[in-house]
């Protein structure tokens, strides 16, 4: 049933009419899961996995502002 609930996402902003803010808070979903793993289950982070996490977060703040 998780897999489906961007879906519910989705489909309750197309009923608001505002689809463009559901996308970039559904790709935070990465940094978020990147930051659990890091806390509890001590993976290593390497500089790429950083970079990356800060350019989707950068990327989903500009498409929330915009």
């Amino acid at each position: 049933m998780a897999g489906n609930s961007p879906w519910l996402f989705y489909f309750k902003a197309l009923q608001t009419g505002d689809v463009a803010r559901v996308a970039p808070i559904d790709k935070l979903s990465v940094v978020i899961t990147i930051v659990l793993a890091f806390i509890f289950l001590k993976e290593e982070v390497s500089l790429r996995v950083i970079v990356g996490a800060l350019l989707i977060s950068g990327g989903s703040i500009v498409m929330l502002v915009k």
